[in-house]
């Protein structure tokens, strides 16, 4: 399981998030584009930022709404919205060539993601348009109870889906975030951050709003890069995966090596410091 944010979102001299030390936490960084936020030199400098630390690059476009930072819906044809999330894609795309780095993944922002999660056209729209600029980029999408609906719609248009799930948001009962309007919609304490996280590494579930446990199978963790907690949810993210990893790895390795450390602490002289005792003491 990886870690993404979002990153690269300031404006001219408007800066947002903190990039610089959130970005060494991360697997995954969703640059955007120059639409909901973002501009050339910020975008540069993001995917500089991500070389740096061989963060995997994800293209991160949204509707064209610089005052509302992509978070609100735009009614577009779907010739224009395809237009414009290709356009957002080959911008991304120029400049990360320019800096010999690949854009691996595409990931919708705002608006635009929740909608496509709603809405099979406008899902659709987005596919198609991906099918016809590079169709080996995996679009990256909510992770949802009904996700074989959407894996579904994927397979006709040939584009692998990466599933996602939250750690600083709440979920509803149907699977799906809960809206920003609602109280308590988006967690900033970090004891409910690490909660959720521990709850989807370990479990693969979440708690709902309402006190349901509901399934969640995610192949990454989103944080939010404009949010406050974001360099600590980053690092505990980081610490929560490194330890479950270790944890499974323990849990693989083969039983008939207990029996043969059973046998070298039996061996031992307790006055001895021969050769033996310390290499046996030193596994």
């Amino acid at each position: 399981m990886k870690i993404n944010c979002d990153m690269g979102e300031s404006f001219g001299i408007w800066n947002m998030g903190n990039d610089a030390q959130v970005m060494p936490y991360l697997n995954m960084a969703n640059i955007a584009c120059g639409m909901h936020a973002s501009d050339p030199t910020v975008m540069l400098n993001t995917v500089r930022l991500a070389k740096q630390y061989q963060v995997t690059i994800g293209a991160h476009p949204g509707y064209a709404d610089l005052q509302g930072f992509g978070r609100r819906p735009l009614n577009l044809g779907q010739e224009e919205l395809a237009a414009l999330f290709t356009y957002q894609i080959g911008a991304l795309v120029a400049i990360c060539q320019s800096e010999s780095m690949p854009l691996s993944y595409v990931k919708p922002h705002g608006a635009l993601y929740n909608t496509m999660m709603k809405d099979d056209q406008v899902f659709t729209t987005l596919l198609a348009a991906l099918h016809r600029y590079d169709a080996s980029l995996p679009l990256v999408v909510m992770a949802v109870p009904n996700h074989d609906h959407y894996q579904a719609m994927a397979d006709e248009y040939g584009i692998e889906l990466w599933f996602e799930a939250f750690v600083d948001r709440a979920y509803g009962s149907d699977g799906r975030l809960m809206p920003r309007s609602e109280p308590g919609s988006s967690y900033h304490e970090l004891a409910q951050i690490r909660r959720q996280a521990a709850q989807l590494i370990e479990h693969g579930s979440v708690t709902t709003l309402a006190g349901e446990v509901i399934p969640v199978r995610a192949d990454t963790l989103c944080i939010h890069g404009d949010g406050p907690q974001a360099l600590p949810t980053a690092q505990l993210l980081q610490h929560l995966l490194q330890q479950h990893l270790l944890q499974q790895q323990q849990l693989q390795q083969p039983r008939q090596q207990q029996p043969q450390q059973f046998q070298c602490e039996q061996g031992r002289d307790a006055s001895t410091t021969s050769p033996a005792r310390q290499d046996c003491g030193g596994r």
